[in-house]
């Protein structure tokens, strides 16, 4: 083998001097700038205007009766997992303090818990009536306030605003729950994340959301009282992250009665720009909140207009936000949507606001009063503390809650293996034929239900080119092609310089860069990472082009994600399409023997390693160097340090994969066609021990299932997160079907 260290250096002529001189059949590429900062612009261009458009184009995904799914969104926002039915709320008694912990005219006020789900439970406030209630409600705080904050038991909330007190002091029984709050806190030294981000990060991969998590919470309750107390009404409201909760659970239980949205009602457009906890993958393809409104029903929506929750989260690790209160304008814009449509179950009503800086002011209160059948009271109630009621035992209860929902997210995901090989029960495994016939549907669900895609053909080539980089092996073009509406792809084209005519039909290797890389990382100026590996196996005789992929320009390339997110589609939702044209125009030129194209791809461009062979089967094999891992561990983690849990890669979580899809998965796609992992046993992507585990489900089904261990292999080397370069060109040269090199 000829070893990569004794390769000369590279002599390059200058762009001005080859920059005019297409590849033939090419027009020539006369853009100026950087071409990478286009295509990205390009890319989110386009999602703008598909985040725009989703609105019309809502009505399609509804089924036949002409309304939004109540099952999608259950889905959507993962409420899964079995809820626990309880016969009463448990006072949360020691011996050294009471339950009790305030008084007002005509009740008490108890710390109280109840089960949800696993070892999970809500917690927060109960304010129990003296004499018989009349009715039941769960009034639900904003992430950054406490339930003794919105009972009047220590400052932060205008008495105006303390709608439970005034509901209990009416005759209403009234459940107020804790939300995880928004506080920010390093997560092992590293990202400075807020504690929802903290815990949606493993649930998003797992098919759960935070949003989901407290919709749970707030359903149990319902499940409870509709079960204990059928014969009163029963009304859920929110302010802020807790109206949200509550538009929600309105929207998937038609037992509630009346369901109130203060802070929170608006076009939801801009939600990739909103605390990343918000993001529902899939939501605005049948959701927005006026349809969300419009799934009330029978009961009654009351929509206040209040100001919402003002907040900016800074980037540090987590996913930068801001929460910018909807004016009055805009959300009449959304309400009117709703009633221009005309597809309401049960009453909405949009209330007038006394002060806009206000919420749950006097006609929220008449209003909710008047759905749940009590007589109004409007005065003003002032709780008596029976203990003290200070930060601490906040503090205490939110860490319990957070230490429960980990534990959830660490047993789910720990059961997760179970959960894909039933998913994966009718892969046909009898004969390789039986195999590519019954890997096809799943090859559909990962494109359509986790990847993601959009119904668009594929634009004409229109390819573009001009001659960049020559030396005395290899000459070097820069490429552009049409993809779809706006979207483009870019890459490097390197052709050997020993082709004998048209008919020297060679094998063709993409080469794909990692995190923030380039084309030019992978065959110049020998990059730590790549080592010039394009460069060098344009060398050896093959035909290697480098792709631009679009993870490049750190936030500028996350916000794509972002938004990408709410339309049931990813990053990999363009960069598949971009792929496919790429192989599609490959197979076109000459020189180019067309079922002997393989990918071969380094960290991000391991990652997608994974996921493009498995949707563009055009790829006659794929090697994963530096990222091949127990990919859902590594994502939901809380233990393993080098868990995305503790990381600024916000980005990288995609929804459900814990149900679906992890690597070996993902390898099952690409089989039986030929699969290698590149491994250095100092790469800090993962552990040894981890990658081996997962890749022996990989040589499991090669080897013993398939009959075609001869496919498939693993080379650990002593080294960091780089291109090794030894197993894996022999890996190419045996399977492209090239000669090695005297």
């Amino acid at each position: 083998m000829l070893r990569l260290s004794l390769i000369l250096p590279l002599l390059f002529l200058s762009v001005s001097t080859l920059a005019a001189d297409p590849l033939p059949g090419t027009k020539p590429l006369t853009w100026e700038g950087d071409i990478t900062s286009r295509l990205v612009d390009e890319c989110d261009a386009f999602l703008l205007r598909r985040l725009e458009e989703s609105i019309a184009n809502r009505p399609n995904y509804w089924g036949d009766n002409g309304k939004p799914s109540v099952e999608t969104l259950k889905k959507q926002l993962g409420l899964v997992d079995e809820r626990v039915p309880f016969d009463a709320l448990e006072l949360i008694t020691t011996t050294k303090e009471s339950s009790l912990v305030g008084q007002f005219p005509g009740g008490e006020i108890h710390r109280v818990r109840w089960p949800v789900f696993g070892g999970v439970h809500g917690e927060g406030l109960y304010l129990k009536t003296a004499d018989n209630a009349k009715a039941w409600a769960i009034v639900l705080p904003d992430a950054d306030q406490t339930p003794e904050q919105l009972c009047g038991l220590v400052e932060g909330v205008p008495s105006e605003s303390q709608l439970p007190l005034k509901l209990a002091a009416s005759g209403v029984n009234v459940i107020v729950p804790a939300l995880i709050s928004r506080k920010l806190e390093k997560r092992n030294g590293r990202a400075n994340l807020t504690h929802r981000e903290y815990l949606h990060r493993p649930a998003f991969i797992l098919g759960r959301t935070m949003t989901g998590y407290e919709v749970q919470k707030v359903l149990a309750l319902v499940d409870w009282i509709s079960q204990t107390h059928r014969e009163m009404p029963l009304g859920v409201a929110g302010y802020g992250e807790g109206g949200m909760i509550a538009l929600y659970a309105g929207a998937v239980d038609d037992r509630i009665d009346v369901t109130l949205v203060s802070g929170y009602f608006e076009n939801r457009q801009d939600i990739w720009k909103q605390p990343i906890t918000r993001q529902v993958f899939g939501l605005l393809r049948e959701f927005g909140d006026a349809e969300l409104a419009s799934m009330i029903g029978p009961g009654k929506l009351l929509i206040e207009p209040a100001r919402g929750p003002e907040v900016t989260l800074p980037g540090e690790g987590g996913a930068p936000a801001e929460l910018t209160p909807a004016s009055l304008e805009e959300v009449r814009a959304e309400f009117d949507r709703i009633e221009n449509w005309g597809a309401k179950d049960g009453e909405v009503m949009l209330l007038p606001v006394e002060q806009n800086d206000r919420f749950f002011g006097s006609p929220a209160l008449r209003h909710f009063q008047s759905a749940l059948g009590v007589e109004q009271q409007l005065v003003n109630v002032q709780p008596e503390s029976t203990v003290d009621t200070n930060a601490t035992f906040a503090q205490e209860r939110l860490t319990r809650q957070i230490a429960e929902l980990d534990r959830h997210n660490q047993e789910v995901m720990n059961e997760s293996p179970y959960v894909r090989k039933e998913f994966l029960k009718d892969l046909d495994t009898s004969s390789l034929a039986a195999y590519e016939k019954s890997v096809e549907p799943y090859r559909e669900i990962f494109r359509e239900e986790v990847i993601g895609e959009y119904d668009l053909p594929l634009d004409p080539f229109n390819a573009r080119s001009r001659k960049t980089w020559e030396t005395d092996k290899w000459v070097g073009y820069e490429v552009v092609l049409d993809v779809f509406d706006g979207v483009f792809a870019y890459g490097a084209l390197l052709l050997p310089k020993d082709l004998k005519g048209p008919d020297d039909k060679r094998p063709v290797v993409v080469c794909q860069h990692g995190l923030e890389g380039r084309p030019t990382d992978t065959f110049l100026n020998d990059h730590r990472a790549y080592h010039d590996f394009a460069g060098k196996l344009a060398e050896r005789g093959f035909i290697t082009f480098c792709p631009q992929n679009i993870y490049i320009f750190k936030d500028r390339f996350r916000t794509l994600q972002r938004k990408s997110y709410p339309l049931g589609t990813t990053l990999f939702s363009l960069i598949v399409p971009q792929h496919q044209q790429i192989v599609n125009w490959l197979q076109t030129l000459p020189n180019v023997d067309g079922d002997r194209i393989g990918f071969y791809g380094l960290s991000y461009g391991g990652k997608s390693a994974m996921r493009i062979p498995a949707l563009v089967t055009d790829y006659a094999l794929s090697i994963c160097s530096a990222d091949f891992n127990e990919w859902v561990r590594k994502n939901a983690s809380t233990r393993l340090p080098y868990s995305y849990v503790w990381t600024g890669e916000y980005e990288i979580y995609e929804f459900n994969l814990g149900g679906t899809f992890n690597y070996a998965e993902m390898a099952a796609l690409i089989a039986p066609r030929p699969f290698m992992v590149e491994r250095g046993h100092f790469d800090g992507v993962g552990w040894d021990e981890w990658v081996a585990y997962e890749f022996a489900k990989v040589r499991y089904l090669y080897a013993a299932k398939l009959g075609i261990g001869d496919r498939t292999e693993i080379e650990y080397f002593v080294g960091p997160h780089t291109i090794n370069g030894q197993g894996t060109f022999d890996f190419l040269h045996k399977h492209l079907n090239w000669p090695q090199p005297d």
